[in-house]
């Protein structure tokens, strides 16, 4: 099955390493969806104006910047989310805005779905649902860590590979705006995790590791495949049982 060409480094970069099928992809991307432009300089979205439940979107090709009230957060490169921590925030909360303005920084395309298909054909496709919730945490992670380093280009961006967890229960009001909130990023982070911690279904007194940051944070690199949906190893197992 042959990929369109202008999927091609999606489908190798962002599917093909979680195992998704080139004949699964194609159904994904060939309904419900459409590939759209903008040139630079012009709005994906406008905070407190553009409703947060139409669509998902992926960029293809161009850069694209984030900004809370002229305050810039983080820029957005290909083959990465534009709104996942909208999605991500509008499964629990709907009717919201965007609490950020998206523009093209450069002429740009992006692939979009239609929100509302896309739960449901993800509700009939169990595989793809785990697939789209890992890369949509994954995503969010990544963003974070450019909050933290607004200087985290494309290249970098590539090495970065957190577990999802640590977004299971993400706001995208308590993310964007702590970091806009503050001319330290690194504050805003901690802020922001601070709060997320707190929210958490956590016992009292214990904290999740993913959650600890130190002030020289660093990206960890990922590997060449990831490895979230490979069997944790015998000798993983024995270290489990430990005490």
């Amino acid at each position: 099955i042959k990929i369109e060409k202008e999927l091609s480094s999606l489908y190798k970069r962002m599917f093909e390493p979680l195992h998704v099928p080139p004949e699964l992809f194609q159904r994904l991307t060939g309904q419900f969806c459409n590939i759209q432009t903008l040139k630079t300089g012009q709005a994906y979205a406008a905070e407190d104006k553009t409703s947060v439940d139409d669509r998902l979107s992926i960029l293809l090709k161009g850069k694209m910047k984030v900004s809370y009230r002229g305050h810039f957060l983080h820029n957005i490169y290909p083959c990465a989310f534009i709104d996942s921590p909208e999605f991500r925030s509008t499964q629990m909360n709907r009717g919201e805005k965007f609490q950020v303005t998206i523009i093209a920084d450069d002429n740009c395309k992006f692939l979009c779905w239609s929100r509302e298909r896309l739960t449901y054909f993800l509700e009939s496709e169990p595989f793809l649902y785990e697939i789209f919730k890992y890369l949509i945490g994954k995503d969010i992670t990544n963003k974070l860590y450019s909050l933290n380093d607004p200087t985290l280009n494309d290249k970098a961006s590539k090495k970065i590979d957190r577990q999802p967890s640590l977004c299971s229960q993400l706001s995208v009001m308590q993310m964007r705006n702590s970091m806009a909130s503050t001319s330290d990023s690194e504050e805003g982070l901690q802020m922001f995790l601070r709060g997320t911690s707190s929210a958490s279904s956590l016992r009292p007194g214990r904290t999740s590791p993913y959650l600890r940051t130190s002030a020289k944070m660093k990206p960890i690199e990922e590997s060449v495949e990831d490895d979230v949906f490979e069997a944790p190893s015998a000798d993983k197992l024995e270290l489990q049982r430990l005490p």
